[in-house]
């Protein structure tokens, strides 16, 4: 047997020791690697096929949130502290500052602005997505969709940061129907047609759009056109056709039609334990039917597209007479166009930032505009030879929509966490102002009793009548309500049975029953 000499022994074992060591070095830079949260280990792994491009941009944007992130808990670590100061401070005099309610003063203000800054900047990131390979990056690796970070609750703000506002509201007075799930993104807009049969539309960051029998909870069709996130969806006022906005900088018009399947018997969602705020940062959001939705029809060319916008198309709106309609984009501008040819009639500018939203008069040639310049403007052109326009200053953050009601009013939400109520005909200030805890979304009036339902980023539905008094929050608990932010808010006044919608970025849309008699004998 040959024996191994002395010199030969020493080397082998020092170059043992470099290789333990090479591997200790890269063991190390590997775990300093793997911020934030594993992402680079796995993007790296040797069976990952993503172009190395690819990896660098999601490494980055990784990157960028868990900087936000940090950001955020440092900016909390230091507002606790300061409250535990004022604490100090006011002991003396037998008064004190709970930390689980900054309702009042600076403090709340600047952590709410903090907490909207960075709500801001995730959803303009989905509005904006215009590749399947970002989507893709969005529901497997975990982006803002279903950010959870810890117990941060990202869309319902953490406990003493936001606080709320504890309205019961009564279980038989609003009542959740049916939900309706099936997308695999979070959902921005939702509309119901305005002819027979009627159907639910959703208009989703999944790049697709889905219509729902109201009844049952199916999909009935899905439109998948866009090559980016869709961001509204409105019908046609007489016929079955649909307008949807995207992110690929163009909007769509198509046609549908649909079979309605038979419905089913409910089950009974009204025995719920509570209508307090459950924590649901820890729960997955619903994954969706996946097998229903390969069943479902698929459209996938548009009648008509309209392609003159420069940037994101983020709504988009029918005109009175359905023969022309409006589309709002992040390049500051909104266009008139010509539905039967196609033509741009007019590009309506002025606002100095991103559009955020678009809405038509129901009755007359009237269009409202809202922008992140906190204004919103009113387009006239009921006369031919004149459009007019008038700007709204009420705001002192971005109007995420403004809307028209059946009379001559406007209402107005705006990331400043309030509500306004216009009148068309004095518009040098608001007749009403409504103060709410959390940056409101896309809202909602019924034409019949006015009822305003207001979507918060705190995962909140709130009702209020015209004069800001408020009547109810849809009820949450830990079997139903939403998950994440609620995005918009739609009324339904035809089907008493299910007569307002609403829709968030846990991938459902919802289905209530708000039993309006009882709710205003209640005010």
């Amino acid at each position: 047997m040959p024996v191994e000499s002395g010199n030969s022994a020493a080397a082998r074992q020092a170059k043992q020791k470099r290789k333990s060591h090479s591997l200790s070095i890269r063991r190390t830079n590997s775990t300093e690697q793997e911020r934030p949260g594993g992402v680079r280990d796995m993007l790296e792994g040797q069976d990952n096929k993503l172009p190395l491009s690819l990896k660098s941009n999601l490494l980055e944007l990784f990157g960028q949130i868990e900087r936000e992130f940090e950001n955020l808990y440092i900016e909390n670590l230091e507002l606790r502290r300061e409250i535990e100061s004022l604490n100090e401070r006011l002991a003396g005099e037998g008064q004190a500052i709970d930390g689980g309610d900054l309702s009042k003063g600076a403090l709340k203000t600047k952590a709410s602005h903090s907490t909207s800054q960075l709500s801001q900047k995730l959803k303009t990131t989905y509005k904006a997505s215009t590749s399947k390979r970002s989507n893709s990056f969005h529901g497997k690796v975990g982006g803002p969709r279903n950010f959870n970070v810890g117990n941060w609750e990202l869309w319902g703000g953490d406990s003493w940061i936001v606080s709320s506002f504890k309205a019961t509201s009564s279980r038989a007075v609003c009542q959740l129907v049916k939900e309706y799930v099936g997308h695999r993104d979070g959902i921005w807009d939702l509309s119901v047609t305005r002819t027979q049969p009627l159907v639910l539309g959703t208009a989703s960051a999944d790049h697709c759009a889905m219509l729902w029998s109201i009844e049952t909870g199916k999909c009935v069709l899905k439109y998948a056109g866009h090559a980016g996130s869709v961001n509204s969806i409105k019908f046609h006022p007489t016929e079955q056709m649909a307008l949807t906005a995207s992110g690929d900088q163009t909007a769509h018009i198509w046609r549908y039609m649909v079979q309605l399947p038979l419905p089913q018997p409910q089950a009974d969602v009204s025995q719920v334990q509570g209508e307090d705020d459950v924590d649901f940062s820890d729960k997955d959001e619903a994954d969706g039917d996946v097998d229903g939705m390969n069943e479902c029809p698929t459209v996938r060319v548009a009648t008509t597209t309209l392609k003159s916008h420069q940037g994101v198309v983020i709504a988009a709106d029918w005109l009175v007479g359905g023969r022309q309609v409006v589309t709002a984009s992040w390049d500051r501008a909104a266009n008139l166009y010509d539905v039967e040819t196609s033509e741009l009639v007019h590009t309506l500018t002025g606002h100095d930032q991103e559009l955020t939203h678009c809405c038509t008069h129901p009755t007359q040639r009237l269009v409202v505009t809202s922008s992140r310049d906190t204004t919103f403007r009113l387009w006239d052109f009921r006369d031919p030879s004149i459009h007019s326009v008038n700007v709204f200053q009420g705001h002192t953050d971005t109007v995420t929509s403004a809307v028209f009601t059946a009379g001559d009013n406007v209402v107005s939400g705006s990331d400043d966490r309030t509500v306004k109520v216009w009148d068309l005909k004095n518009m040098r200030s608001p007749i009403a102002t409504i103060r709410t805890d959390s940056a409101v979304n896309r809202i909602s009036v019924s034409s019949t009793q006015r009822i305003i339902a207001l979507p918060h980023d705190n995962r909140q539905v709130r009702l209020f009548d015209m004069t800001g008094v408020r009547l109810a929050r849809l009820p949450r608990s830990n079997r139903q309500g939403h998950r994440r932010m609620v995005c918009c808010s739609a009324w339904n006044e035809e089907n008493q049975a299910c007569n307002l919608f609403t829709c968030g970025f846990d991938r459902q849309a919802i289905g209530w029953n708000i039993n309006i008699p009882a709710l205003l004998q209640e005010k």
